[in-house]
């Protein structure tokens, strides 16, 4: 069973940050990639951030160059550093966990900006 655990969401105002981390415990089989996406009221899940197994990395448009996504692979942990937020970035993130037999979803954490 693998179980992935969310932290790090919370209210912030225009302009914060906040970090999101993921981490994932269980009988995790080899890795593809770890990602966040997020869902807005209304709106359909989207894909925030993602990172590979040979440490690459891929972002939406909407968060290029105020997100980071990174990896600690001895803890099987991910995060997102989220900086210069903004109100349209208010959402339920979810941490992603795509491995070569499987793929598992976090439970979220939600994300609010607004002053």
């Amino acid at each position: 069973q693998v179980q992935l655990v969310e932290s790090g969401g919370g209210l912030v105002q225009p302009g914060g940050s906040l970090r999101l981390s993921c981490a994932a415990s269980g009988s995790i089989s080899k890795i593809n990639a770890m990602d966040w996406y997020r869902q807005a009221p209304g709106k359909q899940r989207e894909l925030v951030a993602g990172i590979f197994s040979d440490g690459s990395t891929n972002y939406a448009d909407s968060v290029k160059g105020r997100f980071t996504i990174s990896r600690d692979n001895a803890k099987n942990t991910v995060y997102l550093q989220m900086n210069s937020l903004n109100p349209e970035d208010t959402a339920v993130y979810y941490c992603y966990l795509d491995t070569v037999w499987d793929d598992y979803w976090g439970q979220g954490t939600q994300v609010t900006v607004s002053s």
